[in-house]
């Protein structure tokens, strides 16, 4: 085979990919030819060819991970990895969609119906439809919410559907998610990123838009209020929980304001916002927090997700939650076994999309089909736990199966059996090159005037192998975007609802942020100089070290001993020369830049730095974003780094590092608005830039050294904080502590300097001091005053001349006393502005039975 021949053949792409017999193809009929609705795009990626489809594939997974989407496998975020698109999409044609929309929304007002029902009358348990021990037994059936939902209001007010098709290619109903349904807004993400990686085949495939959905939502949410202005807000469990990316996509895209339980507070029967102009009344919670955990009184006592009362406010109806507390039940696997007599006893009808055949076996009968079919079924808890998943029974052997049968003996009611229907499949492109992998749809519907509408589309979600029998995220599945195709072009449609008013309220601005934000971004700016600084001088000691020329010991040494100082790693570097062990300095240098287990560590400050972006990242620009995945990347690369690698690769690894921080710095300050969040992050920055910079100077300038020695501390000084050029212009002799210090104390015009930081912070102060509308000086604001009083009133010459015991103490009793007020100053930024609470609970905790 010549050359030419082999690089066109790896050029081609091969479209009779291998399907699966027995299982339903999305793509291809049974005689191998594609269906009519799929032609169009096969075409378009045979067009594309093998490299096109590699090209597109890896524009989706730059531009997810410039956006920093994520989706965490664990509770406490400990296994996050980013969030993966197959540049194939699932495709549905339009009739086939109108069928799933009329069974869906028929199948929301059904569990709208029984929701209602089963905290009012329970008329379904009282008629024998529904055995009382499928209900009253869960944990999910909250007892206190009893009489708390009117029964003659709809309730149900957002619903998601698992779907997949038999291998006949009906549609079935795997399960039902209804307290804080997710998915919706990694719809919308894969939306977008498919409207950039193939613009033209999305356009002209007539796919139906997405938008239509949110419009649909906001609308909703607004009518709930019942106000011409409602402030709607999306109640998140924070950062680590699983699906955080989506919460803040979510809000960024509707325009609410995403707080925690510890930003919202229940006051004189309301709930209301904390912000930094104080109090707002909260008339929609859309909430991401599953029922137990919402108010720490009433419901888990030692939650500290929730709002503390907010039942009492429901009750009251002074406040609308979408959904409903309570809503968790209809979540219950057993109610798929009696969903056909629930739609009979409400709706006097059969469901138009059944759900998957279910056994509960609480149920005698049920249970003995199950145990003698074990091997054939996927068995699943009754109650959802991040400890307990789906078994899949033909997988099982038969020591395993054993096993699994004694574990359903003792409590057959906390499990169902399913049929092992593997869903269908659908040509996905993984590992360069087409396959076709098990997929499942969950979809979306919104309550809308009565009755429901669907989103056009959905999350479609795709095994990686097509060995993998339960296809979920926690399994590691991609995802899919999710077309339905029109018979005519789509209109453009927005989320502004024709006829209302385009002024945006006055309060929608940045300034009205739960104090919380403005916590994370003060300390946003904090981790970050602690990193840059530290980042900056390791650096600098790793070329001094490696230099031709190395570095005298005194001098080497005070520079160590800054560093350790500047961490706060004590006791670090000043162990050298202590004891009889030798201390490796090497070893302490690399543990500094690479250990991100120790605390003052650079990858651990970076890591609380990130911690604190991600809580704020829905004030922060794409650009932005674009760089805070580089700092992750690269702290990831720091850590890997081992005791072998080479300096000149520790050193590439900081510079790139550093870049990116400075990168970060610039951004911020030009693409965020200035208002208060930007100043406290500002605030943030520079009493950590002015405190790192006392300490250093005090740690490697207050021992004095041979002229020679001086010289040589300097520069290395200047060199990490970029003054070195400035002062060699100005002179150019050599450098000196009583010309070196005005520059990297006293210059207002440098801004690394010690008086620009603290000149810096009084403007920022006063801003917030107008803000609140106060006229006298805040105790910030005089703690501040004293250490730039100090700094004015202090001589470069006096500091650099007069010595005690070879040291220079006039220097050194000013360093000292600018720490003690800057110190004092971040301090009482923090209890003049931020929360010092804590989260109300129940005396007593009916989980340990203990007292709280």
């Amino acid at each position: 085979m010549s050359t030419r021949t082999a690089s066109a053949k790896r050029q081609e792409l091969d479209l009779n990919y291998p399907v699966f017999e027995g299982r339903y193809d999305e793509a291809r009929s049974l005689d191998g030819e594609f269906r009519e609705h799929w032609r169009y795009l096969f075409e378009a990626i045979e067009s594309l060819g093998r490299p096109g489809m590699i090209d597109r594939q890896l524009k989706a997974n730059r531009l997810l991970r410039d956006d920093g989407a994520t989706y965490s496998r664990t509770s406490d975020g400990s296994q996050t990895r980013p969030w993966t698109l197959d540049p194939i999409p699932l495709l549905i044609d339009s009739e086939a969609w109108a069928g799933v929309e009329q069974g869906l929304s028929e199948r929301a007002e059904l569990l709208d119906l029984l929701l209602r029902d089963l905290y009012s009358e329970r008329a379904i348990i009282r008629s024998g439809v529904l055995p009382p021990e499928v209900i009253l037994s869960n944990p999910a059936y909250l007892r206190i919410c009893h009489g708390l939902l009117p029964a003659d209001e709809q309730q149900l007010i957002f619903h998601a559907v698992d779907l997949a098709r038999g291998p006949k290619g009906q549609m079935m109903v795997l399960s039902d998610r209804t307290q804080a349904p997710s998915g919706a807004g990694y719809s919308l993400l894969n939306r977008t990123v498919m409207s950039r990686i193939m613009p033209s085949v999305l356009r002209d495939s007539q796919v139906h838009r997405l938008a239509v959905f949110f419009q649909t939502l906001r609308r909703q949410l607004a009518t709930l209020a019942g106000e011409s202005d409602p402030r709607i807000v999306v109640l998140t469990p924070g950062a680590f929980s699983e699906t955080y990316f989506e919460h803040s996509y979510l809000a960024n895209y509707l325009g609410y304001s995403l707080v925690q339980g510890s930003d919202l507070v229940v006051k004189d029967g309301y709930v209301w916002m904390r912000s930094m102009e104080g109090l707002h009344r909260v008339d929609v919670i859309v909430r991401r927090l599953d029922d137990i955990w919402c108010d720490p009184v009433e419901l888990k006592g030692d939650s500290q997700l929730g709002v503390p009362g907010l039942l009492e406010v429901v009750r009251a109806g002074n406040v609308v939650l979408a959904n409903p507390l309570g809503a968790g039940i209809l979540e219950s696997p057993v109610l798929l076994r009696y969903m056909k007599d629930i739609s009979e006893f409400y709706l006097g009808r059969k469901l138009q999309i059944p759900s998957v055949k279910t056994w509960w076996l609480g149920d005698k009968s049920d249970c003995k089909y199950a145990l003698e079919h074990l091997d054939t079924l996927i068995i699943k808890p009754v109650v959802r736990s991040n400890t307990s998943g789906s078994i899949f029974g033909p997988k099982l052997s038969q020591e395993q199966l054993a096993e699994l049968k004694a574990r359903i003996l003792k409590k057959p009611e906390n499990f169902v059996a399913q049929l092992a229907n593997l869903p269908s499949a659908t040509p996905s492109w993984q590992r360069g090159q087409l396959q076709s992998l098990p997929t499942i749809l969950r979809t979306f519907a919104v309550a809308d005037q009565g009755s429901y509408s669907l989103m056009a589309g959905g999350l479609t979600r795709c095994a990686v192998t097509d060995k993998q029998s339960i296809v979920s995220n926690q399994a590691g599945a991609t995802s899919k975007d999710t077309w339905v195709i029109a018979s005519e072009q789509q209109a453009q449609i927005t989320l502004r609802v024709p006829g209302q008013s385009t002024v945006v309220n006055a309060r929608s601005i940045s300034t009205d942020l739960p104090s919380r934000v403005v916590e994370n971004l003060f300390w946003m700016g904090r981790y970050a100089e602690r990193a840059e600084a530290s980042a900056r001088l390791s650096r600098t000691l790793l070329l001094q070290l490696n230099a031709v020329v190395p570095l005298h010991e005194d001098v080497k040494t005070q520079l160590l001993h800054g560093l350790t100082d500047l961490t706060a790693t004590h006791p670090g570097f000043y162990q050298l020369g202590v004891g009889e062990d030798a201390f490796d300095e090497v070893a302490e240098l690399n543990r500094l830049i690479s250990n991100g287990a120790d605390l003052g560590t650079l990858p651990c400050n970076l890591q609380f730095m990130l911690q604190c972006s991600d809580e704020v990242r829905e004030l922060l620009s794409a650009d932005s974003q674009r760089i805070i995945s580089d700092i992750r990347e690269q702290r990831q690369r720091l850590v890997e780094l081992t005791d072998d690698t080479d300096a000149v690769a520790r050193e590439e690894a900081l510079d790139d590092l550093i870049t990116s921080l400075m990168a970060l710095n610039g951004l911020t300050h030009e693409s965020m608005q200035h208002s208060i969040g930007w100043r406290f992050l500002e605030v943030g920055r520079r009493i950590e830039r002015a405190m790192l910079t006392a300490s250093l100077l005090r740690s490697t300038l207050v021992p004095v050294l041979e002229d020679e020695d001086e010289e040589e501390m300097l520069q290395a000084l200047m060199l990490s904080s970029e003054t070195l050029t400035t002062y060699r212009r100005r002179y150019p002799k050599g450098a000196k502590v009583d010309t070196a210090l005005p520059i990297m104390m006293f210059d207002d015009a440098n801004p690394r300097s010690l008086m620009y930081q603290v000149t810096m912070l009084e403007k920022h102060l006063q801003a917030l001091v107008k803000h609140e509308k106060r006229h006298l000086l805040s105790p910030s604001q005089r703690s501040l005053l004293k250490t730039s009083t100090e700094l004015r009133l202090a001589y470069a010459e006096e500091l650099s001349t007069l010595m005690v015991d070879n040291k220079r103490q006039k220097l050194d009793d000013l360093l000292a006393s600018v720490l003690t007020h800057l110190s004092r100053c971040a301090q009482r930024v923090s209890d003049e502005h931020f929360e010092q609470t804590r989260t109300p609970q129940q005396l007593t905790l009916a989980a340990s039975g203990g007292v709280a």
